[in-house]
């Protein structure tokens, strides 16, 4: 099945009304990610994850940020596919190194993973709101307040981006919004939690951490770790359009985010700080 970045063609059989057709789609494509981290000629493979090609580099630096390895742009001297010896010429665009800063400390061996994810989880290896508090993660500050117009407008703003949906109804979404609800930047995957990764390692790269005066919205649902990774990056508010899980209600509460979902047409839930959506007019 010959692929193009983000796209395999295959063969299908269409069966409509009983009557069967041959045709040629696109499906979403999913590959293995491995993430490594470099210091000098020592690398470290920390993870690999199921991810839609395309935007690696910036998966990799918002899965560091996400992981407290890295907190900024400073943080990282240098990320490339690899292709050293040591990787198979076939699989060099499907491993990704970050080379540290020299003032970086982190201890890589607690967290190095040496183990396959699928696309339908994170890979955020935090997993209990104690855990965020000892890694120093602090609350979120106030932030901008949104009128109900605004937030009304994400879905459609990020669908038109969508292209590779378009091309295959296979992909999840997330994009980066400013207060007035201007696109900043979105990325697609199959998993939710990798286009998150995406949209946030590009903030890292761009200098633009901390997000305290955006929205992260989201296809489908928020889960613990999609919060969890916006709140590392400072993001006040996260929407979806789809529900929340319980344990993203937890996270958003304790740590002061707003938590939007079901965010379709003209209706939303707000499950969490509501004082940061204008429920007057605007």
């Amino acid at each position: 099945m010959p692929r193009s970045t983000g796209v395999t063609r295959t063969h299908v059989r269409v069966v409509d009304a009983g009557v069967a057709r041959r045709h040629t789609v696109g499906v979403a494509t999913e590959e293995p990610l491995e993430i490594r981290v470099r210091r000098g000629a020592h690398a470290t493979a920390l993870a690999v994850t199921m991810r839609t090609p395309g935007a690696d580099h910036e998966l990799a630096v918002g899965f560091l940020l996400a992981e407290g390895i890295v907190s900024n742009a400073r943080d990282v001297l240098a990320v490339g596919h690899c292709v050293d010896g040591d990787t198979d010429p076939e699989q060099a665009l499907n491993v990704v190194s970050v080379e540290l800063a020299d003032g970086v400390v982190v201890d890589l061996g607690p967290l190095a993973r040496r183990f396959a994810v699928s696309s339908a989880c994170g890979v955020c290896g935090k997993a209990s709101l104690d855990q965020l508090e000892l890694r120093g993660v602090r609350p979120v500050p106030p932030g901008p307040t949104l009128a109900l117009e605004t937030l009304y407008g994400l879905p459609d703003r990020l669908r038109w981006h969508q292209r590779l949906f378009d091309a295959t109804g296979g992909l999840h979404a997330a994009g980066l919004f400013d207060a007035a609800g201007t696109l900043v930047v979105a990325r697609e995957d199959v998993g939710r939690h990798n286009a998150v990764d995406k949209v946030l390692g590009w903030a890292t790269l761009n200098g633009c951490l901390p997000l305290h005066d955006h929205v992260v919205l989201v296809s489908g649902r928020s889960s613990f770790e999609i919060v969890q990774k916006c709140l590392v990056a400072g993001v006040p508010m996260v929407c979806s359009v789809s529900a929340p899980s319980s344990l993203a209600v937890d996270v958003a509460r304790r740590f002061g985010m707003t938590l939007v979902g079901f965010l379709r047409g003209r209706t939303l839930n707000v499950y969490t700080g509501v004082e940061r959506v204008r429920l007057g007019p605007a």
